[in-house]
């Protein structure tokens, strides 16, 4: 085993620095296992410490299996890998870009004139050197003078003060403000311009998407500048804490931004895959059926019935039948919209699959996904076509129950396996949870499954434990993750 054993040119501070590092990537749901911990030990000997970029593709070839694991990956990387030295430290100089200046009006009167000035050993050049060595920088496309030029910007605009609990996107906002970023682009493309005269429309698109790919990877250098001095202030591990990003399965349906809406969307087709082929595979090896008294006897009257050798019955566990009832009201829609994604992504696994969504009023939306490939088309005509609203447009479960049990109680049969999803806030209106009694009596199961917190039923207009007595479960499903575990361990 000693050749699992860094050399000792790695120091004990690097190996504690890995053993955190580790644990924040599985804090922030990473799948490390011992031995991926093990091959990266092995992979950071062999690359110089000094070669940071080589560093970190080593722990990111060893750690990360999925390609959209590697944000939570970066930032976690960056946090415990940063560059460390007194330079980055916050003193009383770093502060002194003007204490009073903190609030919104301070802020306004810096922005015309830029005259913050701080501590370093940048003092003696005046904001219009600055910005003039920002431009130049750029325009030339030097990363060291960049790194300078963010260095510099920091130190005299973000206002960073030891201990002060403000977050980096503050002080982003600040040094960024007074750069003015998008005067030095103009000024950029303006120059490109007169360089080379009579540039074609297409000329002129590469061009500024040149330099604008130049301003960002800016943006980055002063991000990351300040998240060193940051580091330096607050240690390693409450940073990686307040940086440290969900991962796609992991983000909270209800409270998601667009962006984040954005990687579910695409975090949610290989886990259809993955789950179809997990059932599939779990009904190939269900376990084997009871005991078989007549092929037993028969199987074993060759050596006259010593030893018996027993024989069991083979089932066949049909494909189940599914009817979804989704609430697509507020923000529970979000919740809604994924789970009809990987029912219908993985309607092969079923012999049947019907769904209903409602708010007020219920309709069937089961035709918008026949005979079309593009779900995200049928879900948008669900949210656009279906017949949900009775009188208000706010969520009424008990009329929505009512309706579904007048027109549509003959889609549950004894295969039928019903999920029900929502957050079951009813508005103070009618329960009619007997429904749900009915619907339990003539299916084979009934669950329920609910993206708020479990700390949140039964609060407010949530009845969500009336419904659920009735239910086979009563699930939190929040997040992807726990929407695949559910599926998993019960279809």
């Amino acid at each position: 085993m000693t050749d699992l054993v860094p050399s000792d040119a790695m120091a004990d501070p690097l190996l504690d620095l890995m053993g955190g590092f580790i644990q924040q990537l599985r804090q922030a749901g990473l799948p490390v296992s011992l031995t991926e911990n093990l091959d990266a030990m092995n992979a950071v000997r062999e690359i110089p410490i000094g070669d940071r970029t080589s560093f970190k593709w080593a722990l990111g070839s060893t750690l990360v299996k999925n390609h959209q694991h590697w944000p939570a990956f970066e930032t976690v990387f960056e946090v415990y890998f940063s560059l460390r030295g007194a330079e980055y430290s916050l003193t009383d100089d770093d502060s002194d870009a003007t204490d009073d200046d903190t609030s919104a009006e301070g802020d306004e009167q810096n922005e015309g004139g830029g005259q913050e000035q701080g501590g370093g050993g940048g003092d003696a050049m005046s904001n219009e050197d600055l910005a003039e060595m920002l431009y130049q920088a750029l325009m030339r496309e030097d990363q060291t003078l960049q790194r300078a030029v963010a260095r510099q910007a920091v130190q005299r605009f973000a206002g960073m003060e030891p201990g002060r609990p403000v977050g980096g996107t503050y002080y982003l906002y600040r040094t960024l403000r007074n750069l003015d970023l998008d005067a030095v682009l103009e000024r950029l493309l303006e120059a490109d311009k007169q360089e080379n005269g009579g540039q074609s429309k297409l000329d002129e698109r590469l061009a500024r998407d040149e330099y604008e790919s130049r301003v960002e990877k800016m943006k980055s250098e002063i991000e990351a500048e300040i998240r060193r001095r940051l580091v330096a202030d607050r240690g390693v591990e409450a940073m990686a804490k307040t940086l440290r990003k969900p991962l796609p399965e992991d983000l909270d349906f209800m409270h998601a931004t667009r962006d984040e809406m954005e990687s579910l969307r695409k975090a949610i087709y290989p886990l259809t895959r993955k789950l179809a082929i997990r059932l599939a595979r779990k009904r190939r090896h269900k376990n084997k059926g009871g005991l078989d008294f007549r092929n037993t006897i028969r199987r074993s009257l060759s050596y006259g019935g010593v030893p018996a050798e027993p024989r069991f019955k083979h089932p066949r566990p049909a494909k189940p039948e599914i009817v979804v009832i989704a609430d697509i009201s507020g923000s529970v829609a979000a919740f809604a919209r994924f789970t009809l994604h990987l029912v219908y992504a993985m309607s092969s696994q079923f012999s049947k699959v019907r769904a209903f969504v409602f708010i007020d009023g219920l309709d069937e939306v089961t035709k918008f996904f026949d005979g079309g490939d593009d779900i995200t088309a049928a879900v948008h005509r669900v949210n656009t076509e279906a017949d949900v609203v009775w009188v208000d447009g706010h969520s009424d479960y008990g009329h929505a129950f009512e309706v579904f049990e007048k027109n549509y109680m003959n889609a549950i049969t004894p295969k039928t396996t019903v999920m029900i999803l929502g957050d079951a806030r009813n508005n103070y209106h009618a329960a009619q949870s007997w429904i749900i009694q009915e619907m339990k009596r003539n299916a084979k199961q009934v669950f329920w499954l609910n993206p708020e917190p479990g700390s949140y039923w039964d609060t407010g207009d949530s009845i969500v434990s009336e419904y659920g007595q009735y239910c086979d479960g009563l699930f939190e499903v929040r997040n992807l993750r726990q929407l695949e575990t559910f599926i998993e361990a019960v279809l």
